[in-house]
């Protein structure tokens, strides 16, 4: 069983920011499923999928304990059903990607970012696969006020270009290989 991660923060006013990525991402992953994230428990949202295409069930998990302890949510969930690490993909918000492109890892430290560092602290483990979608940084802005704001006019396209893939990304990798998932969706969208 697979258990696909969408990082963010509860709560309209993060609804539409650039540090609510995964949840976004997870929300139009569940829409191509044509399933509803409606359960509540575990500190967060989630579903349990039955889907003959992948051969088995999985879950899609939105964490309800704000970013920086997102992995009490993930722990939660993952020993309830006993999933793995290695069966576990976390999408969320990545500073040192572009906007409009989206970066698969295997596994790697959290480069900084709360939510992935609490994950890989309550799992034990940095071999964690995530999915991240590129928001890009500002310098002269600083990263709290930066990835709590909504995406520029000019980011917001490329940005929902980036979440329609990282979607289509976390569906392919539940019945293919993640390493056949990287190299066919690591590809830099834009210049």
């Amino acid at each position: 069983m697979k258990l696909i991660v969408g990082l963010g923060n509860p709560g309209l006013q993060y609804a539409k920011t650039r540090h609510n990525m995964g949840f976004q991402a997870i929300d139009r992953l569940a829409d191509r499923l044509g399933v509803l994230i409606d359960r509540e428990r575990f500190d967060g949202q989630y579903c349990l999928v039955s889907d003959p295409r992948f051969g088995e069930h999985f879950l899609l998990l939105k964490p309800l304990t704000y970013m920086n302890l997102s992995g009490k949510a993930v722990v939660q969930l993952a020993s309830f059903f006993k999933i793995p690490a290695s069966d576990i993909i976390v999408c969320y918000d990545d500073l040192d990607t572009k906007p409009g492109d989206i970066r698969l890892r295997e596994k790697g430290s959290s480069g900084g970012h709360k939510g992935m560092q609490s994950i890989i602290d309550a799992l034990s483990t940095s071999d964690i696969k995530r999915v991240k979608v590129g928001i890009g940084k500002n310098p002269l802005i600083p990263v709290v006020d930066y990835v709590l704001g909504k995406p520029s006019k000019d980011e917001a396209p490329l940005i929902d270009e980036a979440l329609d893939r990282a979607a289509e990304a976390l569906e392919y990798a539940l019945f293919r290989p993640f390493e056949e998932t990287m190299s066919r969706f690591n590809q830099p969208r834009h210049g």
